[in-house]
């Protein structure tokens, strides 16, 4: 047997070449991009809800990977259950065998949603809701699928068909037969049910662009219209799932919502190994996988695997006893009542909104002729400039690492670990309050950099 890979000593001598390696042979836009807006870090290790340097310097993460890290980076629990299969030696993906930890798991996930019957594992969120497109137009016979206006369900093809945001979809055309109708608008829903050929709509209870809630009762009612047109209701929860909001699913806040396919994945992970679910009624897998000849109708070559299995396991069993959905609807409660106290504070600051540890902080016109007119600025060289120059600062004089919420959106999106404590709370309101008061001051380095970024958005048009 070789023993002579080594990683630790490969990362070692070849490591800090990340950025060069990543702009020689991937994506080379990403680089640039970091480069730009002074993202270039280099974290050395993270723990729990930071992130650490080679100087022991300590970021706070408040994005999760884009919502994987749900329970921190490397919890002890979920990395202890990853050594464990892999030093079982587990006969994994034989192919023709049916192994316990994939029953396992879909029996502890299904008692999250008991009106649900049965679970495909896929490997990424955009798999999950592929896997939900398809069952949805094959159980129902019908080809089109209603999507929510400034949607993200994903980049596949089939996920893309059912995307709002123009920007991800052009130059990939022709996508699957699918139709926009606004988030809330219930007639607009029953206008399109009305032609007989929708399958499903597919919903995330709140938007992960901008943080956009459906309205109070929508989710029902909307229900009850497409069952009447024998049509799926698709809860995505890739992101808002595994206690995101407050509730181990998002759509689980408005009562008498019960989800014909949902979407699963992210959280799930436990951060380790890839890995989705689609949870469904019994009879729409029982139509989908309806004889031998169809057994493997649909698939997945690394679906089921043990490590994913493992981590999704560990990771029910850690949000079970540290009781986590309970403690990410507390922590969430405190972030947003302290930073919706600030918007009387500040004429930048328009709104704050969202559940659980899922927070959308949107900024908007000022009032004073002075900020409104560099405001204006801004805007016309590109709408979302303002929100950059919030999260740049926070990272680079506050070690705080943000997101804005999509592109074009004045919106600052916080998805941080469930772990987040109080601790941690003071200290991202503390930034953001230091933050918000230099930009209300009317000059300093914020503004000094916003006209840097005027400067590019210009000539990148």
């Amino acid at each position: 047997m070789s023993t002579e890979f080594d990683l630790g000593a490969l990362l070692a001598e070849r490591g800090g070449e990340r950025y060069e390696l990543h702009t020689k042979y991937l994506n080379p836009q990403f680089p640039r991009m970091l480069h730009t807006i002074g993202f270039d870090k280099v974290y050395e290790r993270a723990e729990g809800a930071h992130f650490y340097d080679a100087d022991g310097n300590d970021y706070l993460d408040m994005l999760a990977g884009f919502g994987v890290m749900g329970l921190g980076r490397h919890h002890p629990v979920v990395r202890k259950a990853l050594h464990d299969v892999l030093d079982l030696d587990l006969a994994d993906l034989t192919r023709f065998d049916c192994q316990p930890l994939p029953g396992l798991l879909a029996e502890r996930l299904l008692v999250h949603s008991p009106h649900l019957d049965r679970v495909f594992f896929g490997n990424s969120g955009t798999e999950a809701v592929e896997t939900a497109l398809k069952f949805a137009r094959y159980a129902t016979a019908k080809p089109r699928v209603l999507y929510c206006d400034h949607a993200f369900h994903g980049l596949t093809t089939g996920s893309l068909s059912v995307n709002g945001e123009g920007g991800f979809r052009d130059g990939f055309a022709p996508l699957l037969p699918d139709t926009a109708v606004p988030l809330g608008d219930l007639d607009a829903l029953a206008r399109e049910l009305r032609k007989g050929d929708v399958a499903a709509l597919i919903v995330e209870p709140i938007q992960g662009k901008g943080v956009h809630e459906a309205p109070p009762g929508y989710l029902r009612a909307a229900q009850d219209l497409l069952h009447r047109h024998k049509a799926l209701l698709i809860a995505d929860e890739v992101q808002t799932g595994l206690g995101r909001t407050g509730d181990f699913y998002a759509y689980q806040h408005e009562d008498g919502v019960e989800p014909d396919l949902v979407c699963v994945s992210k959280a799930l992970s436990g951060g380790y190994v890839p890995v989705s679910a689609t949870l469904g009624r019994d009879w729409i897998f029982k139509k989908v996988y309806s004889s031998m000849d169809r057994v493997l109708v649909h698939s997945a070559s690394f679906g089921s695997n043990a490590q994913a299995m493992a981590c999704g396991l560990a990771v029910l069993s850690v949000m079970e006893d540290e009781q986590v959905v309970a403690g990410a609807r507390a922590t969430g409660e405190l972030l947003k009542s302290r930073l919706t106290a600030l918007v009387e504070k500040y004429e930048l600051l328009a709104d704050v909104r969202g559940r659980g540890l899922m927070i959308g902080i949107e900024f908007g016109r000022p009032s004073s002729l002075k900020l409104r007119s560099r405001w204006t600025m801004l805007q016309a060289a590109r709408k979302g400039l303002f929100a950059q120059m919030v999260v740049v600062p926070l990272l680079q004089r506050h070690r705080i690492l943000t997101q804005v919420s999509g592109d074009h959106l004045e919106v600052i999106k916080l998805i941080p670990p469930l772990v987040l404590d109080t601790a941690d709370v003071d200290r991202f309101v503390d930034a953001f309050t230091a933050v918000m008061d230099d930009a209300h001051s009317g000059g300093g380095l914020m503004w000094d950099f916003g006209k840097t970024l005027i400067k590019q958005a210009v000539a990148g048009r």
